[in-house]
């Protein structure tokens, strides 16, 4: 390893069953013909690596016995024969997937269906080792200023970006404004703030529809102009379409719950000739009942998307750098690799109502942030496993129909 340690092994969050993750001693990765290895500079907790945690594998990504872990930034340390595109000292944000760009779907410009989707794991270590496919493709090298946790909060942002794309939202320079329109998002854990987010910086008139007292207020920060809390409203469905333009329904709805019940309400939220992205995907054999002589006579767009490009992954990181995205505001949590299976524990608890939920615990595998703006309550949090105070948990106490608080 070039940084000079003579270090043979590591600290690694391992997963050996159903929530069952281990910190463990692994050996450091070496960097093999087109790879690289990263010292994790910070790594982010996910609802996909929960899911994971919970059953103990991910079909695609993930099976037993494996390092952990797939949001994170940090410096090359190792670079292995052949890469010329990044040196030692760089500090750079790898994405968890990359295509092949030969199949039937990456020829089709659908690389997240990609045949041969290769990912990696790992994010919860000291080091990391980069797959030469995934350095050649969808690697990327942060700006000064921008810190780790911020430029990691890239992956699960292509996502979102490229589900709105794919709703007909463009982020492109030369794109035309989204000014008019109006989206519902359904949702707002980590995924839901996002959209929130993503949908009204570009220019979407945001209606959100949550569960908890305390997502209200902090939909309200992210973006939403009005919100809609479930257990306040007779029926959640007239609620949200009597908010848009004459009670007609959302030009967009997204759906980030993944629930059956969920995908129903966002069908019936839709105004004729709108797009519904049931973006949330339910346990697999979930069935749905859908009215079919709504979907026909009101003339609505269904879809899904799943995952991310490399084309979606730089406008995502490309929004993060510009500053225009509130990435740090995100990050509510922090706690160091050790403590990571308490971390996991608590996340499968739901918090008691008006407490207000993590968005995005950092993982730091030293227990401290790399850029300047770490603070003091940052350490106290990796210490401590508590909450990060902030901006977002301001004003928890709004009200659940009406327009933005600041």
């Amino acid at each position: 390893m070039q940084d000079g340690s003579l270090r043979r092994t590591m600290r690694a969050a391992v997963l050996r069953g159903k929530e069952d993750l281990r910190i463990e001693d692994v050996p450091i990765p070496a960097a093999g013909p087109g790879e690289l290895v990263l010292r994790v500079g910070a790594a982010l907790t996910c609802g996909t690596d929960l899911k994971v945690y919970r059953r103990g594998y991910h079909a695609k990504m993930l099976t037993l016995d494996r390092l952990f872990g797939h949001e994170l930034a940090g410096t090359v340390v190792e670079r292995g024969q052949g890469v010329t595109a990044f040196a030692v000292g760089d500090r750079v944000l790898p994405l968890n997937s990359a295509p092949c760009d030969q199949c039937f779907f990456c020829r089709n410009q659908q690389q997240n269906l990609c045949d041969d989707l290769l990912f990696n794991n790992g994010a919860y270590a000291e080091f990391i080792r980069i797959p030469a496919r995934i350095v050649e493709k969808n690697t990327l090298r942060i700006p000064e200023g921008v810190r780790f946790e911020d430029a990691a909060l890239t992956e699960p942002l292509a996502c979102v970006i490229r589900g709105l794309e794919e709703s007909g939202v463009s982020f492109a320079p030369d794109a035309g404004s989204s000014a008019g329109k109006t989206a519902i998002v359904l949702g707002a854990g980590p995924i839901g703030l996002l959209f929130i987010h993503a949908a009204s910086l570009a220019g979407l008139r945001v209606i959100a529809v949550v569960k908890r007292r305390d997502q209200v207020a902090t939909a309200q920060h992210f973006g939403a102009e009005q919100v809609v809390r479930i257990s306040e409203v007779p029926d959640p469905i007239a609620a949200a379409r009597a908010l848009t333009p004459e009670g007609r329904g959302a030009d967009i709805v997204l759906e980030a719950v993944a629930t059956p019940e969920a995908w129903q309400w966002a069908v019936q939220m839709a105004r004729k000739g709108g797009m519904v992205n049931l973006f949330g995907g339910p346990p697999s054999g979930t069935t749905v009942a859908l009215d079919t002589n709504l979907i026909h006579y009101s003339d609505l767009t269904l879809k899904a998307s799943f995952h991310h490009t490399p084309a979606s992954a730089r406008r995502a990181f490309d929004l993060i750098v510009s500053g225009r995205f509130r990435a740090k505001d995100f990050h509510t949590g922090a706690a160091t690799i050790e403590d990571l299976p308490r971390v996991f524990r608590a996340m499968l608890t739901r918090p008691t109502e008006g407490v207000v939920a993590e968005i995005k615990t950092i993982i730091f595998p030293e227990g401290s942030s790399d850029g300047a703006e770490a603070t003091g309550s940052q350490t106290a949090g990796a210490q401590t496993g508590g909450r990060v105070e902030g901006e977002v948990s301001a004003g928890m106490a709004g009200g659940s129909v009406g327009g933005r608080q600041r």
